[in-house]
């Protein structure tokens, strides 16, 4: 056991919503411990987002619990323990005590248990094993304070057993290194992730995006990105990525002050957009932005030359944007004044409507079809070389001369 520590910054653990679970769970009689992320942030002095409970209580008994406290609960994974209960708007997991029984490199069969040691031996990694009471003692059986606190991710037990259990744990290895590493990877959980790369691709699109998501949307993922490449594990996640261009991404963010996106940061690995969608199961919605952002074309130029409402008008402005920023990647050459002003002008950008619409046409005699929409085009296309200056009197007036200018005899007709 590490030594006496408790977590300092209470604000998680005294929120309304944390303290009605905890009364509801000790009227009840339940025996239970905040445990996994929210503990290990908490002793890391970092900002808490999902707050966990462990209960040697059977889900039934939880679920029974929190009906007689009306409060909402939903059985998530009964099968594995785990139910969530719905305090204020805000989800609370709450699972039984558990110990492996059987392994398949990507499910378990599980038991339930009553002993807080041996559900702890089942987690990943020592820093996700922690455990803290409602008065924020922890409780840590495999040194994971002294791991967090030294920035080592380094698994629970033989690193290759744990990997063979469950194939996910080479991402999540490499994914945590991101968030809370310090220095180089453990070198004995670095070598088993490099022996046993293959399983990663017996797992699901689903899993394998979910963690490159989130090792992609920390602060600096480049140092496991690296990491994972020189033990070979990339090559079996995205085997066409480009180290270099996602460093030059994250380079360009923090230079321009600009949070973390995953598609962005994605799209500056590399790879063919319509692969990417099948090996990790994108949405089609992520898929269509990948590819908008993939291939910056005219509207990059157009930013390049300061016109940036014209680069705007009609796209999608993250898209626009974050093709503008791979286009300066890929061109090795930042323009960071350019950039700079540009974000700034997307702040106040508010798309401007066209003043004309296919009635004014007609009114005009131009009879439905083609050539309605190629003339409300062209004077689309005037209006925003004026930068949407001209008002709909401008713009009929345009209108006008188009037509006069559609309906006199080409130059030497008789």
């Amino acid at each position: 056991m590490a030594e006496d520590v408790r977590i300092a910054d209470r604000s998680w653990l005294d929120a309304p919503p944390t303290r009605t679970l905890v009364q509801a769970l000790d009227l009840a009689g339940l025996d239970f411990r905040f445990v996994g992320g929210a503990v290990r942030d908490g002793v890391l002095g970092r900002p808490v987002a999902d707050v966990d409970i462990a209960t040697p209580a059977l889900p039934e008994t939880v679920l029974s619990a929190l009906d007689r406290a009306g409060i909402k609960s939903v059985p998530t994974g009964l099968a594995h323990g785990t139910v969530t209960a719905l305090v204020e708007g805000r989800p609370f997991e709450i699972t039984t005590l558990r110990r492996d029984v059987a392994t398949d490199g990507r499910h378990a069969a599980v038991a339930f248990s009553r002993d807080w040691r041996e559900d702890a031996a089942r987690r990943d990694f020592t820093m996700n094993a922690l455990y803290a009471d409602r008065d924020g003692g922890v409780t840590d059986f495999f040194g994971g304070i002294a791991d967090a606190r030294a920035g080592k991710v380094r698994f629970i037990g033989d690193p290759a057993t744990r990997i063979i259990e469950d194939g996910l744990r080479i991402l999540r290895f490499f994914r945590f290194h991101a968030r809370y590493g310090l220095g180089k990877p453990d070198l004995e959980g670095l070598a088993a992730c490099a022996r046993l790369a293959a399983m990663i691709d017996r797992l699901s699109g689903e899993r394998v995006r979910d963690e490159l998501f989130k090792l992609l949307a920390a602060p600096d993922p480049l140092p496991a990105w690296r990491a994972m490449a020189e033990a070979g594990v990339a090559a079996h996640l995205l085997p066409d990525a480009n180290a270099d261009g996602l460093q030059a991404m994250v380079a360009l963010e923090g230079a321009l002050g600009l949070a973390p996106e995953v598609l962005r940061r994605l799209a500056a690995l590399g790879g063919d957009a319509a692969q990417l969608k099948k090996r990790l199961k994108l949405s089609n919605r992520d898929a269509k932005r990948l590819i908008a952002i993939g291939a910056p074309g005219p509207r990059t130029v157009l930013i390049a030359h300061g016109a940036f409402g014209r680069a705007l008008y009609g796209g999608e402005p993250d898209e626009v944007r974050d093709a503008a920023l791979l286009g300066h990647v890929r061109a090795g050459t930042p323009d960071l004044p350019t950039l700079a002003d540009f974000l700034g002008f997307l702040k106040t950008w508010r798309e401007p409507k066209f003043p004309l619409s296919g009635a004014d046409l007609r009114r005009r005699g131009v009879p439905e079809g083609a050539e309605v929409g190629r003339l409300l085009a062209a004077i689309e296309l005037w209006w925003a070389m004026l930068d949407f200056k001209p008002g709909r009197a401008a713009c009929l007036a345009e209108l006008d001369r188009a037509l006069l200018r559609a309906r006199q005899p080409p130059a030497g007709a008789t």
